[in-house]
């Protein structure tokens, strides 16, 4: 059976995409360094999935930063890969115009390193994790894989489209078969907590007022955490065929194909949690958008791909995990 490199391994999709492909009899590699961004304790957790779990057999984890170029280079010496599923990454908007360099070094520097491994191993498949962030200040909705991506706003924004341009260059001078998936505000059990769900539902929790954005004007393609793993693992099983010039790479949107209001979002939270939440109404952030809006139709047809888990389905899974999960107490504060 074959060995995938799964990176971001104890990070929110990399676990579940751990999980189904251990299940599957495959042998994962996790490649995660479980850096404090937010609540290590929270990624021990997840990683504790794979390796205390039913599969650990087949499991191994790999402490390592991706931007380390020498402790990367042993590790495709060490171990021989089919392919690899990179979601690793320094993820936020938000945090990115406060640590920019965090960006580059894991995000270029890193991606760097994930594609010389695989140059080097000529992997049969690199998919990798791209955002709906590199559609920026487009207007137009849904977006779709045919718009242009030239105007970013964010750096976290910039350095995913250069990993898609990366990418490329790789498919085409090096024979490296590459997919990149771009995701849209993934939410569901075992999330971040930098993200807006696990923070609404900490503030609730608490008692504190949520910071609602452009005054809560804003929608979002929110796409609940099995679909997109569905989705990652139907494109992993098949590399991209060569297009009219020989190079094996595709990007797809990988969303849920509706947005959604975000005050129907945080009412349908309020419910679920059983509680009314005083908002703080605050202006539009630098760096984020007002709406996003994934055209998801050639992901549907080559793969028979489809989301089936709505936002009031999977609002409750999520806030039944989060009580579970810390006890009915609010949890840490993050970035």
């Amino acid at each position: 059976m074959s060995t995938v490199l799964v990176t971001g391994a104890a990070g929110f999709i990399g676990h579940y995409v751990s999980q189904r492909l251990l299940e599957r009899g495959v042998t994962v590699v996790g490649l995660d360094n479980l850096n404090d961004y937010y609540d290590v304790r929270l990624k021990e957790a997840r990683l504790a999935r794979m390796v205390d779990g039913p599969h650990k057999d087949r499991f191994r984890h790999a402490r390592v930063n991706l931007e380390d170029r020498a402790a990367m280079e042993a590790l495709f010496q060490r171990e021989r890969f089919d392919s690899i599923i990179h979601l690793a990454a320094q993820a936020g908007v938000r945090y990115s115009l406060t640590h920019p360099h965090a960006y580059v070094d894991a995000n270029l520097a890193g991606f760097m390193t994930i594609l010389e491994g695989a140059r080097a191993q000529q992997v049969r498949h690199l998919v990798y994790a791209s955002s709906s962030s590199v559609y920026g200040a487009n207007t137009k909705l849904p977006f779709s894989v045919q718009d242009p991506v030239e105007r970013p706003i964010s750096l976290y924004a910039a350095t995913k489209r250069a990993n898609e341009l990366m990418a490329y260059v790789y498919a085409t001078q090096f024979k490296v078969p590459a997919t990149g998936l771009r995701f849209f505000t993934v939410y569901g059990p075992w999330g971040r907590p930098d993200m807006a769900a696990f923070k609404f539902i900490r503030a609730i929790l608490a008692g504190e007022p949520i910071e609602v954005y452009n005054h809560g004007d804003m929608q979002r393609d929110f796409t609940y955490v099995d679909d997109i793993v569905e989705g990652v693992l139907r494109v992993h099983e098949r590399a991209p065929a060569p297009d009219a010039d020989g190079v094996r790479h595709k990007v797809y949107n990988i969303g849920n194909h509706k947005s959604e209001p975000l005050m129907r979002f945080i009412e349908l939270l309020s419910q679920a949690i059983g509680r009314t939440p005083e908002m703080k109404l605050l202006p539009m952030q630098p760096g984020d958008v007002k709406a996003t809006y994934a055209e998801t139709d050639d992901l549907r047809r080559e793969f028979d791909w489809a989301p089936s888990t709505p936002i009031d389905v999977g609002l409750p899974r999520l806030v039944q995990w989060y009580l579970d999960f810390y006890g009915g107490k609010p949890g840490p504060k993050s970035a």
